[in-house]
């Protein structure tokens, strides 16, 4: 019987060089919460919009800390930036305006895009002043991207792009997107082919941004659409034709990060806060164990795969395993949360465990949809593991 593939890279240690790191940013955190400049959010990756919170994080070198020097940012490795973005998680502070520029649009401009690129968008991502959303989702396609429908159409000059895009976070505020579309018709043969990246910039005319508001009333999703919106060609990402190849690679960095398992963490804290004034049965210790350990599970493998990234490789099929795994794990904080305790979730609190628990409660749905649903990620692995 042929050997299975690996599901994650080997396991990696952090050097001794990111404990001072670790330090700096819970100092800056503690002085930023004892200022009263934020409170600790769930799912704050997504919902806590602070350009503030970006830009002082940038003066400190937190942002931007992958992409070389030469375009502003700071040359440091992926386990850096790893320290760092997991204790603003797990701080639960405001990082989603600068979080897809960072994690995702920096990597996939240094791989993919041209010189001029790289010179017009990397040292404002890494300053905390050019932010992005995904272009990647489309009405009725779920998450089976091969089926976008927005299509760009060869005009003297570039691409004159017409279509949809939705669940786009934080459109409202960001200066571009990567747009997936399709650039040549569709092969039944071969799904995948045909597909581009566009860098789009949303003040573009013929841009229409909508707001999608959430179960609370906020707003963070969007639904862009496209009429006749013109994109040079000095706008195209990567080669015409290999959108399906960029955007999955795209992916290894969007599905793998400590985001995927903590955007419930400060819950799983106020938790324990709450639960140590109180004698603990055994029911209680073996539930607190059992979600104690698997979050050190995840992150494990989470850093396991940000070693990988590190070491130049593209670990597509580990971020599926991560990010299916660590979504079930955040409902499954949630879901411990109310059986353990019965204080009522209160999303008109000022702070605390009870506020924590009702944004987790409104933010789960999105769980295990955003980035891929469950489902997809598990055909994912099954066809890596030669199943299917």
């Amino acid at each position: 019987m042929a050997k299975l593939p690996s599901l994650v890279p080997p396991p990696v240690e952090l050097p001794e060089r990111v404990a001072d790191l670790r330090a700096e940013v819970r100092a800056f955190l503690a002085e930023e919460r004892a200022a009263g400049a934020w409170r600790p959010r769930a799912d704050t990756w997504l919902s806590g919009w602070d350009e503030r919170f970006s830009r002082a994080l940038a003066e400190r070198g937190w942002l931007g800390m992958t992409i070389p020097t030469e375009y502003g940012g700071h040359g440091r490795g992926a386990l850096d930036r790893y320290v760092v973005t997991e204790e603003l998680l797990a701080a639960g502070a405001p990082v989603a305006a600068h979080w897809v520029a960072d994690r995702q649009i920096g990597p996939s401009l240094m791989r993919f895009g041209t010189e001029e690129q790289r010179q017009r968008f990397l040292p404002g991502i890494a300053a905390g002043e050019v932010f992005f959303g995904i272009g990647m989702s489309e009405p009725d396609s779920g998450s089976d991207l091969a089926s976008v429908r927005s299509k760009a159409e060869w005009v003297d000059g570039g691409w004159e792009l017409t279509g949809t895009k939705v669940w786009t976070s934080g459109a409202h505020h960001a200066h571009a997107f990567f747009a997936l579309v399709r650039t040549s018709p569709k092969d039944d043969t071969n799904r995948h082919a045909g597909l581009s990246q566009l860098i789009v910039e949303l003040d573009s005319p013929g841009v229409t941004i909508r707001p999608i508001p959430l179960l609370t009333g906020a707003h963070h999703f969007n639904e862009v659409v496209f009429d006749k919106v013109f994109i040079p060609d000095t706008r195209v990402l990567g080669e015409v034709g290999q959108g399906w190849h960029q955007v999955t690679s795209e992916l290894a960095f969007e599905r793998s990060g400590p985001e995927r398992y903590l955007s419930t963490f400060p819950l799983l804290v106020a938790l324990l806060q709450e639960i140590s004034t109180g004698e603990l049965d055994a029911g209680r210790r073996r539930d607190l164990g059992g979600l104690v350990s698997r979050y050190w599970t995840l992150r494990r493998m989470s850093l396991a795969i940000a070693g990988a990234l590190e070491a130049g490789q593209a670990p597509e099929l580990a971020a599926a395993v991560v990010k299916d795994l660590g979504t079930r794990f955040e409902n499954e904080v949630i879901d411990a949360s109310r059986l353990l305790l019965s204080i009522p979730p209160d999303p008109g609190a000022e702070s605390g465990y009870a506020r924590l628990l009702a944004e987790a409660v409104l933010h789960a749905p999105g769980f295990t949809l955003r980035g891929g649903t469950n489902e997809i990620l598990r055909g994912i692995v099954a066809r890596g593991l030669g199943l299917r």
